[in-house]
């Protein structure tokens, strides 16, 4: 019964792959790769001349047909341009249609860049969550950091280096100058991982070049709760102009209480004093 493997790649040290994912990559009819000349160094590397067909984002529709009908006779591997496939790009499109199909899937693990950033970021790894790239536009990138705010868990995201430093302003505006591991070109020749406040990091990266994971520590307990010194504090506030985002933020660093109560009493007591 033919079989889809899906095969973990080096993140940038080509040293890192295993020998079973050798074998398969040997053995296979044909590799669909995320970027075919990435993967062409390393079949090169390892004198393997399997059959590369390319299978990336903008090609998947037209490519998913085809490689169905390969593995309805023979064994097929799928390899993004560096870790796991289907984490970030088209390859969990090619595992569903695989399923639908009756299709046997097999992972062949190996590096990834989420899990060898956040082991190397001191930061707590026993929980956390991944979201992928940061959104590319500002309003966008506020908005999902917002939606962050209050997550406990350490989050691990990726970040185009021309987009680096807005993202790190950003981050510092929308969750505080929190601690965070900024890991570039990670197992590459200049590998880096730099550690400190958001502040720090902004000022370490004046020039960004590489490729980026960003480990960012997750929110703090808030031990306290809404009182009604708290709502007086917050009514003077308001009573002085200051936005809801410039408001909450002060609240937080005074009273210790989380963003996502602060803003939704700041929103509540607006509505009250404009219907008043």
């Amino acid at each position: 019964m033919p079989v889809l493997y899906i095969v973990a790649t080096p993140i940038g040290n080509l040293e890192d792959i295993s020998i079973r994912a050798l074998r398969i990559l040997k053995q296979v009819k044909l590799v669909a790769a995320e970027d075919t000349r990435t993967t062409r160094n390393l079949l090169d590397k390892y004198e393997i001349k399997t059959k590369l067909t390319s299978y990336y984002e903008h090609s998947r529709r037209n490519k998913i047909d085809y490689i169905i009908q390969v593995l309805k006779e023979s064994d097929v591997a799928v390899v993004s341009e560096a870790g796991m496939p289907g984490i970030s790009d088209a390859g969990y499109e090619l595992v569903q249609e695989a399923v639908q199909n009756n299709i046997k899937v097999v992972v062949i693990p190996g590096a990834s860049a989420v899990i060898t950033a956040l082991v190397g970021s001191g930061l707590p790894a026993d929980q956390f969550i991944y979201t992928g790239f940061l959104p590319r536009t500002q309003k966008a990138r506020r908005q999902f950091l917002q939606n962050l705010a209050d997550e406990q868990r350490t989050i691990v995201a990726f970040e185009a280096p021309h987009r680096l430093l807005k993202s790190l302003e950003d981050i510092k505006l929308i969750l505080e100058d929190r601690n965070i591991a900024v890991c570039r070109e990670m197992t590459k020749k200049y590998e880096e991982i730099f550690r400190g406040t958001v502040s720090e990091s902004i000022q370490h990266f004046s020039q960004p070049r590489g490729e980026f994971t960003l480990v960012i520590e997750g929110a703090k307990t808030a031990d306290k709760k809404i009182d009604g010194n708290v709502r007086e504090k917050m009514l003077n506030l308001q009573q002085e102009g200051l936005t809801a985002r410039e408001g909450v933020a002060r609240m937080m660093q005074e009273t210790g209480v989380s963003r996502k109560e602060l803003y939704s009493l700041w929103i509540s007591m607006k509505k009250e004093n404009t219907h008043a």
